[in-house]
């Protein structure tokens, strides 16, 4: 038997659609909190990477599902209520703004701005 090794969370269905094609899997629950936050984390950025490759509006809508699926299974972990989420959507709309001006941001001399990517290139003096 060929094993293919994987180390990661899996959907609720995943293991029974296994099983289901005649074929083997091992599986165990993950009973502790932190550990299934730190995997839904995990889960999260796989799908994101994800969803960033497609090339299809079909794709699109799958890997956004899939996506959406981790971050919900999160939120209900971190007991976080639609109403709290809704306030800190909003909130974080009114101080950044949304994307329907398309600016792209090519430099910046405010050193205060903060990013989630790696600035590139020497900041200079």
């Amino acid at each position: 038997m060929n094993r293919i090794y994987y180390n990661k969370l899996i959907r609720d269905h995943i293991k029974s659609n296994i099983e289901a094609k005649g074929e083997q899997c091992e599986v165990r629950e993950l009973s502790d909190d932190a550990e299934f936050e730190q995997e839904l984390l995990k889960k999260v950025a796989e799908e994101s990477r994800a969803l960033a490759h497609v090339r299809t509006r079909a794709d699109f809508l799958e890997e956004y599902a899939d996506l959406m699926a981790a971050l919900d299974a999160l939120t209900k972990l971190l007991e976080i209520s639609p109403a709290e989420l809704a306030l800190t959507l909003e909130d974080n709309v009114s101080k950044k703004g949304l994307y329907t001006s398309r600016h792209f941001l090519h430099w910046s001399a405010d050193s205060e701005y903060k990013s989630n990517e790696t600035p590139q290139g020497i900041k200079k003096q």
